[in-house]
């Protein structure tokens, strides 16, 4: 039996970020291994990297395990976007409802960011005991995570829309985000990587990043002009990369 509902009566707005933010806060507080498991990923790296190593590269693996970590939401945001699409249909109901899809893309990422926030301090706390930190590399530090948060995001998002069963979500988001893990200079400097290795990893966000990170700290050789550059360029291909993704993104099902 159909019932009419009278849509204009229904509330039209709502703290939807917030909501969000309760589904990651959730997510902890239900099994806290939400929260363990980013913090043990990257210092798995670092205690190995730390053995194998030459020791004066550790702050610089410090620093590129925060990147890393954050690179990781994309893969996280991949998963929970198409558990809500395909098993919950919670998209559905973002496209029937007066949200645009930009808040809903923007909540997932933003709900997947939480469980990683305590590896991010974590890091952030060792690397400020094994060097020195100013506050323009903090600044510099928190602009490259949330670009790369909102950019790896972007990309998990829009690559789950086209998945199209969950068998399909494991194999295929650690196939891209292993990829552009391991492809960015984030535990080694970039002079390290052979010359065609090299050039692969120029066309990735995350290596500006890490090059812009690395050079503010006084970790790699840096100039003021080779860091504006590094910048631009982490703005540039972040921007295609968001297009691209904006591009790739299915919001409607077909």
């Amino acid at each position: 039996m159909a019932v009419e509902v009278n849509l204009g009566a229904q509330p039209q707005k709502g703290h939807v970020l917030a909501a969000w933010g309760l589904i990651g806060w959730r997510w902890i507080w239900r099994s806290p291994a939400a929260a363990i498991v980013p913090l043990l990923q990257p210092f798995f790296f670092l205690y190995f990297l730390h053995l194998i190593s030459d020791p004066s590269y550790f702050p610089l693996q410090v620093a590129g395990a925060m990147i890393f970590s954050t690179q990781n939401i994309g893969s996280w945001c991949l998963s929970d976007s198409a558990v809500f699409r395909i098993e919950l249909r919670l998209q559905d109901i973002f496209v029937a409802s007066p949200h645009d899809k930009v808040r809903y893309l923007f909540g997932v990422a933003f709900s997947n960011i939480i469980p990683a926030l305590p590896a991010l301090v974590a890091l952030g706390i060792i690397l400020a005991m094994v060097t020195s930190v100013s506050l323009t590399a903090w600044l510099v530090i928190v602009a490259c995570i949330l670009i790369i948060w909102v950019l790896y995001s972007a990309i998990g998002i829009a690559v789950s829309s086209r998945l199209r069963s969950q068998r399909e979500v494991w194999p295929v988001g650690n196939l891209i985000f292993t990829l552009l893990g391991i492809l960015s200079p984030l535990y080694y400097p970039l002079s390290r990587l052979p010359p065609v290795w090299r050039e692969l990893a120029q066309l990735l966000p995350a290596t500006y990043a890490a090059l812009l990170v690395q050079g503010t700290l006084g970790l790699e050789p840096a100039t003021a002009v080779s860091l504006a550059l590094d910048a631009g360029l982490l703005i540039l291909s972040a921007a295609i990369g968001l297009a691209l993704a904006w591009w790739l993104y299915q919001w409607r099902e077909r």
